[in-house]
């Protein structure tokens, strides 16, 4: 059950937000205290670029657009963690389109370029196209059009493919996890038949979205024989394969380092069959290592976050679905937005404290991780992927 905790009644909030956090909200199902952050002495206008403490800019935002999920994936939301008798958030509690725009609004003015909609299914979010046409009237400052996608796992992709392009989204990557039937099945926990996203794909692809990505999450012992398999399908094509460490994210999918397929072993098995060539990354801060078929029929990617990781160019932040900024897919607390939000607080005031926290930041959970006993996770408690967004 969801537990709203607060240390002063929340009118005491409804003029302006103090200068130092004074409430907190605690969500018992994830175990987690959010501080509402400060707004700083010194308000200026956004600059167009913020850097962390690391040197690293804020690029990319990930916007979470509901926690539901329609699937059970047992690296997500495995069903004996997610099972009926788990509360969700309420409708009350998650952002509103206008409160989204709004924040993306300031995240673009700080340097954002490209915004991403995840979940949770971001497809089980009623009118989502709406959202969608509202965020394509977002510029940069320098008047540029921004790069906007959605992950998805294509359950619904058939049915909204048309509507989500005619809205103005450009890009769709969808995830993947094998293409046998029966280890579909199992991997989404639900029984959901594989032939259903692979007509989602052709629908995509038929409306005018390319190249779509394809997100495959390798598990050794439950998928990793579906390795080539899924690359020799695929090549030659206009989707781009991306294989996936299976990752320790949040604390359910009971993650252990021996079911984790290193990209390495990954890109060894497919060069066995079809030999591939390391290509540069399309943009700084990429997460997937590019490699090209050396015939010219394409490429696959890999995205190494538990053998090789890439905390020092990491330029992302992530907005769960009630408004908590995330500055690290790991992280163990975030910071409320939507208090400021529905606080009465300024568009500039916001911009105040989320440049803050940015230029704050330190996170780099995979290296530190990678630095510790070997097979092992963090014993801090993190937020899950559900929540957060991938």
């Amino acid at each position: 059950m969801a537990i709203l905790l607060y240390f002063k009644p929340y009118a005491a909030y409804r003029t302006r937000i103090p200068a130092m956090p004074e409430k907190f909200t605690v969500r018992a199902e994830h175990g987690t205290c959010h501080a509402v952050p400060m707004i700083p002495p010194a308000i200026g206008a956004p600059l167009g670029a913020a850097s962390d403490m690391l040197a690293r800019p804020l690029q990319d935002l990930r916007i979470s657009l509901t926690d539901r999920c329609n699937f059970r994936c047992v690296y997500c939301m495995p069903e004996e963690f997610f099972n009926k008798d788990y509360e969700f958030l309420s409708r009350d509690a998650l952002l509103n389109f206008e409160e989204i725009t709004r924040i993306a609004r300031i995240f673009v003015a700080h340097g954002v370029r490209k915004i991403r909609l995840t979940g949770g299914e971001p497809l089980l979010r009623k009118h989502i196209e709406n959202l969608i046409e509202m965020l394509t009237q977002l510029k940069t400052p320098d008047g540029r059009d921004l790069d906007l996608a959605l992950t998805t796992n294509g359950s619904l992709l058939a049915k909204k493919a048309r509507s989500l392009k005619d809205a103005g989204l450009q890009r769709v990557t969808v995830s993947l996890d094998s293409l046998d039937d029966d280890t579909f099945r199992r991997m989404n926990g639900v029984d959901f038949p594989v032939a259903q996203v692979l007509r989602g794909l052709e629908v995509a692809h038929a409306v005018g979205f390319g190249p779509i990505k394809l997100n495959m999450v390798v598990k050794r012992g439950m998928n990793d024989q579906e390795i080539v398999p899924m690359a020799r399908h695929f090549k030659g094509t206009p989707f781009i394969l991306r294989f996936i460490e299976y990752m320790d994210v949040g604390a359910s999918n009971d993650w252990k380092m021996d079911e984790v397929v290193p990209s390495s072993e990954v890109v060894e098995r497919i060069a066995a069959h079809m030999p591939l060539e390391a290509i540069e990354p399309n943009h700084a801060g990429e997460t997937a290592e590019r490699w090209r078929y050396a015939d010219g029929s394409g490429e696959i990617g890999v995205v190494s976050s538990v053998t090789q990781s890439f905390c020092r160019d990491c330029t992302r932040a992530r907005l769960s679905t009630e408004g908590v900024l995330y500055t690290c897919l790991f992280a163990a607390n975030g910071h409320d937005l939507r208090a400021l939000l529905r606080g009465g607080n300024t568009d500039q005031e916001i911009a105040a404290a989320t440049s803050h926290l940015w230029r704050a930041r330190t996170d780099r959970y995979s290296e530190l991780r990678s630095a510790s006993t070997p097979g092992t996770a963090s014993a801090a408690r993190k937020i899950e992927m559900s929540y957060i967004g991938g």
